[in-house]
C-alpha cells in the first residue's frame, strides 16, 4: 500500500538525518566515520522536515522554526539531546541515556516511542520512525501498510534512514537492507558494498561509499538521482525532490527538481547538509546555519541559531 501524501504528492515528504539524513538528513548518527573531511557526527545537530527544520544547540536543547501545523515544532522543552530528526510532520530527539522522545502528527503512532532506550541513532520517516539500539538492532513504530516498519530481524547495524514508505539500514560491514514500498526499485540496495552513509527519500535511496562516491536507486523522475558523477563526498541527505552532497572541501552539491543550485553552490565551511521538502540548510563549522529554497512557513528563518557542531557528550 503506497500511503500518499496529501498536496503535491512528491514535493510533501523529506527524509530525514538525518537524517536523517538525513542525515534526514538522512541519518547518519551511527554511521562510520568517513574518510575525509567534516565528521559525520554534525549531521545529527540539523534535520530540515517538510517545511519545518529543527537543531540542536550546544547545551542540548533543540530549536525549531517553520509551520507547526501537527505540532511538529514544540521541542523547547527537551532537554539532554545528542540527536535531532525532522519527519514529514513530526520530530524525534535521541536523549543521552538513549531513550526517545517525539512531537507533531501521530495518526500512525509514529510519535509512540517513549518506551524504547538504549538508542544510538533515531531517524523521523514520513509516517514512521526508527530508532538504531546499541547492540545494531532496530526498532519501528508508525505506518507499516508498505512494511516500512519491519526492522525487528535487522543486526549488526550502524545506521538507520526512514523514508516515505521505506527504511534502509546500513550494516557495520558497508553493505545495506531495505524493507518497505518498492515501487520503484527504492528498496535495491543488496549488492551495494563499501559504504559509510545511507539515506531514504520519499521513492528513491542514496549511499555513500568510503571513496566519496554515491550511488542510487528508485524514481529520478525529478533528477533526484543525477549524483553519480559526485566525487569527494562525504555526507549526504536526502528529502522527497532532491538530495544534498557534502564535500569534503566544505562546500556542497545538489540534484533534484527546484534545487536551489545557485544559492547552496555559494555555501562555504560546512559540516553537514539538511534536505527539506522545498527547502535546505547547510550547518558551519562555527555553527553558524545558512538555508536555500521556500520560506513559506518560515522553516529557512536560521540565520540567528548557533548550534552544536558535535552531538554533545
Amino acid at each position: 500500500m503506497k500511503k500518499m501524501l496529501s498536496g503535491l504528492g512528491l514535493l510533501l515528504v523529506v527524509l530525514w538525518v538525518a537524517g536523517c539524513g538525513s542525515s534526514g538528513t538522512g541519518i547518519e548518527t551511527a554511521s562510520p566515520e568517513a574518510s575525509k573531511g567534516p565528521s559525520s557526527g554534525a549531521a545529527t545537530t540539523i534535520s530540515a522536515g517538510l517545511n519545518h527544520t529543527v537543531g540542536l544547540l550546544p547545551d542540548g536543547r533543540a530549536v525549531a522554526v517553520g509551520s507547526n501545523k501537527a505540532g511538529q515544532c514544540n521541542v523547547t522543552g527537551w532537554t539532554d539531546l545528542v540527536a535531532v530528526s525532522a519527519g514529514y510532520r513530526h520530530t524525534v530527539g535521541l536523549r543521552s541515556d538513549g531513550t526517545a522522545v517525539a512531537t507533531g502528527l501521530n495518526d500512525d503512532g509514529q510519535c509512540e516511542v517513549t518506551g524504547w532506550s538504549d538508542l544510538v541513532a533515531v531517524s523521523a520517516g514520513g509516517y514512521q520512525t526508527v530508532g538504531l539500539r546499541s547492540d545494531g538492532t532496530a526498532v519501528a513504530v508508525g505506518f507499516n501498510g508498505n512494511g516500512e516498519s519491519d526492522v525487528s530481524g535487522w543486526t549488526d547495524l550502524v545506521a538507520v534512514s526512514a523514508g516515505n514508505g521505506h527504511t534502509v539500514g546500513l550494516r557495520s560491514d558497508g553493505t545495506a537492507v531495505a524493507v518497505g514500498l518498492n515501487s520503484d526499485g527504492q528498496c535495491g540496495v543488496t549488492a551495494w558494498s563499501d559504504l559509510v552513509a545511507v539515506a531514504a527519500g520519499a521513492y528513491f535511496t542514496v549511499g555513500l561509499r568510503s571513496d566519496g562516491h554515491v550511488m542510487v536507486v528508485g524514481s529520478n523522475t525529478l533528477d533526484e538521482g543525477d549524483v553519480t558523477a559526485w566525487t569527494d563526498i562525504v555526507t549526504v541527505s536526502t528529502s522527497s525532490s532532491k538530495t544534498l552532497g557534502l564535500r569534503a572541501d566544505g562546500t556542497a552539491v545538489v540534484a533534484g527538481f527546484d534545487a536551489d543550485q545557485a544559492d547552496i553552490s555559494a555555501w562555504s565551511d560546512l559540516v553537514a547538509v539538511a534536505a527539506g521538502g522545498d527547502h535546505s540548510v547547510g550547518l558551519r563549522s562555527g555553527g553558524t546555519v545558512v538555508s536555500a529554497g521556500s520560506n513559506s512557513q518560515g522553516q529557512c528563518d536560521v540565520s540567528s541559531w548557533i548550534l552544536a557542531t558535535q552531538s554533545p557528550k
